[in-house]
């Protein structure tokens, strides 16, 4: 049997964590169509048209490629009420075939057919009725290019045009998604009759009935058509399956013998095939020694040619950026799976386990990370939390949904138990979900995301968006290359050297306050954890702070912008302990800490509130001498003063503010616009971030 090959394609996981198997998960973004409506040209001149912006054809006009033609044409007819179809072809033997003919679908007649010897024949009325309309294209090569122009036109019809509901109905617009394929073959093989698919697709997607963009004869012959298919294709899938996963085996064997640090692991079942497989490389297990205190297990594609679930092992480096720890493919999403893949790592980690691990919501994985890292904290990231709220509340909260998100994101960033219980009660009472299955899901692992029950655990700034949008990119530009799973294997692994050598230019932060602790802090820490302590620092000063009885100290905003926060400090050990646990949660001191260090004349920061993770010297390649050395403390008070002065005389009036503020507008474009050498390394970490 020989068959076209088949293309590794690789999804997002859709199965709801709920344990609902009918239900399933549309992260928010993954449905964004093609590029927005333009008119553009192509290097040889040529305009290619938007399907979104449509107008009239016209005799003369050129597109480059025939199919270009026809999806023009039937986006003019989408839009006005009738359809096309292609009618005759004419070739030749220099130009092969330069002439294609597209009419309208009620052009011309039936011609009637030799009726079948039953008892009762079926007589279907035709839809044609010799309608004229028409679009005729015709090859031409200019200067060598080859393109197609239309030598007639004709928009005359004979019928009735239809109105945009009704035209959604012809066959040529009755198109069903490969999501859509895939979710109807699911309910097919479970057992669902067409009439009840059909009603579960239109509450899912939230449509009123027979609105859905195909109708209940195109799942019928789908599901027909597709049954025989899918039957042949498990054979050919399970066979290439096989004999893929031991090539892997293979590419991973020879990887062991150019990089010394490579180890990699598999399992087998009964009969002998490889059921999951592990790897790491060398310079993986050297990064996670400095930065494996807190790791992701990201779980989110599968591959569904393979059958195969991806997991890859994240961590977060001293410049904020994601690095490779590890790679897994998994046969299924069971506990027994997951359990099999962190023993497997931790192995390959030399022993080392995480502080903190940060998963998806999945029960399988819950149970396998209390089993096997039982000392790990474990925390679901709420950002991937926010991305399925969209699928879970969006139907049937309809347009309360927006308001609700913004709540439950409020919800998400309480700072004490006591208020997220009331105000999560309050919320779910207000939009009627007490008995919602997904609300009860979430509030049963409310200790695993929420804020206040998570931020005494240490979680190094790995749960911004920022963050996963990173790793989000990485993952996508890995997957969207359709591939066999050893190409697949060597395009990681040169992502994974890429992401881990981490070469990024740096640039170090200039001073804000005249503060001596600012200075000891920026020469010992990198940009990107400097500018998260520099922006504490810089906030410090609109604390008051009070001094209690036994070492303690209340701090408080002068505002009373937010709540008090106590101090507890231990002079025996120079330790100060605040009731925020900033320190704890990303390993870089609160406002509060600073404010007392300030008031005490600490001139430096004790060195244990330096982490060795977010130090200079922690980087795994090493920073250039002009890169540590940074800008002066004298040429930054200088560029500070001028600017003050700047901003001082700018107020005097408002001429002098226009002027001012038009010239400096100038200059920073000015600024932007002027060469970088690349010995000078400009990539500057930001001033400002999420609490977590």
């Amino acid at each position: 049997m020989t068959s076209k090959p088949l293309s590794n394609v690789w999804i997002r996981r859709q199965q709801c964590p709920c344990g609902d198997w009918k239900c399933y998960i549309k992260n928010e973004g993954d449905d964004h169509g093609e590029n927005g409506a333009k008119s553009d040209k192509n290097e040889k001149g040529l305009v290619v048209q938007s399907p979104d912006v449509v107008y009239m054809p016209y005799v003369g006009q050129v597109f480059i490629t025939d199919d270009e033609a026809f999806e023009y044409y039937s986006g003019f007819a989408r839009k006005n009420g009738f359809s096309i179809r292609k009618a005759r072809s004419t070739e030749s033997q220099n130009l092969g075939v330069y002439r294609r003919d597209y009419v309208c679908y009620r052009s011309g007649f039936n011609q009637p057919r030799k009726k079948a010897n039953v008892e009762h024949p079926r007589d279907r009325k035709s839809v044609r009725c010799g309608c004229d309309a028409k679009l005729y294209l015709t090859k031409e090569v200019v200067d060598g290019v080859t393109q197609w122009y239309v030598s007639q036109f004709s928009n005359i019809h004979n019928h009735e045009l239809l109105e945009d509901d009704q035209v959604r109905l012809l066959p040529a617009y009755r198109k069903i998604q490969e999501a859509d394929q895939e979710r109807i073959l699911l309910l097919s093989k479970a057992g669902f009759p067409v009439n009840r698919i059909v009603k579960v697709l239109e509450l899912e997607k939230g449509v009123q009935p027979g609105q859905l963009p195909f109708i209940e004869k195109d799942v019928r012959n789908f599901v027909r058509t597709c049954k025989k298919t899918v039957e042949e294709n498990d054979v050919l899938l399970a066979e290439k399956r096989e004999n893929d996963m031991f090539e892997f085996i293979d590419a991973c064997k020879a990887t062991s013998l150019k990089d010394e640090g490579f180890v990699y692991n598999f399992s087998t079942d009964e009969n002998g095939k490889v059921e999951n497989i592990a790897w790491a490389y060398g310079q993986s297990i050297r990064a996670f020694s400095v930065f494996g205190d807190v790791v992701t297990f990201d779980t989110t594609y599968h591959s569904i040619t393979y059958n195969l679930l991806l997991g890859v092992w994240f961590g977060i480096d001293n410049n904020g950026k994601p690095v490779i720890f590890g790679c897994v493919l998994l046969q299924d999403e069971t506990s027994r799976s997951f359990s099999w893949a962190i023993e497997v790592f931790v192995q390959f980690m030399q022993g080392i386990r995480p502080q903190t691990i940060v998963t998806d919501i999945d029960l399988g994985l819950k149970d396998a990370i209390s089993s096997e890292l039982p000392s790990s904290k474990h925390v679901m990231c709420v950002w991937h939390i926010m991305c399925k709220l969209s699928s879970w509340f969006s139907v049937p909260l309809s347009v309360q949904y927006a308001e609700f998100k913004s709540e439950f994101d409020m919800l998400c960033h309480l700072e004490n138990i006591e208020d997220f219980e009331q105000q999560w009660n309050n919320v779910v009472a207000h939009y009627g979900l007490c008995s919602d299955k997904h609300i009860a899901l979430l509030f049963s692992y409310r200790a695993f995301w929420s804020y206040p029950y998570i931020r005494g655990h240490f979680l190094g700034r790995m749960l911004t968006a920022e963050y996963y949008k990173l790793v989000d990119t990485f993952l996508k530009s890995i997957l969207s290359k359709q591939s066999c799973l050893q190409i697949f294997f060597e395009q990681i692994g040169i992502a994974a050297n890429i992401v881990n050598q981490n070469k990024g230019k740096i640039l170090c932060m200039p001073t804000k306050t005249c503060l001596p602790i600012e200075e000891h802090a920026r020469g010992l820490l990198t940009p990107y954890s400097f500018s998260f302590l520099q922006h504490e620092i810089v906030l410090s000063m609109q604390y008051a702070i009070t001094e209690m009885a036994n070492g303690t100290y209340l701090v408080r905003h002068y505002k009373k912008l937010e709540g008090e926060c106590l101090l507890i400090c231990n002079s025996e050990d120079d330790l100060v302990n605040c009731s925020c646990k900033e320190f704890e949660h990303s390993g870089s001191l609160c406002r509060h800490v600073l404010r007392l260090l300030i008031v005490k004349n600490c001139f430096q920061i004790p060195d244990r509130y330096f982490p060795i993770r977010w130090r200079l010297e922690s980087a795994l390649v090493p920073l250039d001498d002009q890169v540590t050395q940074g800008i002066s403390n004298e040429n930054s008070q200088a560029f500070q003063s001028l600017t003050e002065a700047l901003f001082s005389e700018s107020l005097i009036s408002k001429d002098r503010f226009s002027y001012v503020h038009k010239e400096l507008t100038q200059l920073l474009d000015h600024v932007r616009d002027m060469p970088i050498p690349d010995e000078v390394p400009l990539n500057l970490a930001p001033n400002n971030a999420a609490d977590y």
